[in-house]
C-alpha cells in the first residue's frame, strides 16, 4: 500500500506561499473585536459605578458612562495593536 506521507514533498514554492497566508493575525475580519468589547465593558463599568455612587443622578451617570466607554476604547485599541 502506498504511503504518501513518505514521499518527497514537491512544489515547495506553493507550500511556502500557503504557509505565509495562514497566519492567525493576518485576517482583517478579526481586527477591532477587542476594542468593541472593551468599549462596552468600560461603559457598563462606568454606568455601574456611577449609578451606585451618585445615587441615580442622570448627569453623573451619563458622564461616567462616556468616560468608561472612552477609556475602554483606548485600552482595547492598545490590545488590538499588540
Amino acid at each position: 500500500m502506498a504511503r504518501s506521507h513518505h514521499r518527497k514533498k514537491h512544489k515547495e514554492q506553493l507550500r511556502q506561499f500557503k504557509h505565509e497566508n495562514d497566519g492567525a493575525g493576518t485576517s482583517s475580519a478579526g481586527r477591532g473585536k477587542v476594542t468593541v468589547l472593551f468599549t462596552f465593558i468600560g461603559a457598563a463599568t462606568g454606568f455601574a459605578i456611577s449609578y451606585f455612587a451618585a445615587g441615580g443622578t442622570i448627569v453623573w451617570i451619563c458622564l461616567a458612562l462616556l468616560a468608561g466607554a472612552i477609556a475602554g476604547y483606548f485600552i482595547g485599541r492598545r490590545f488590538d495593536n499588540e
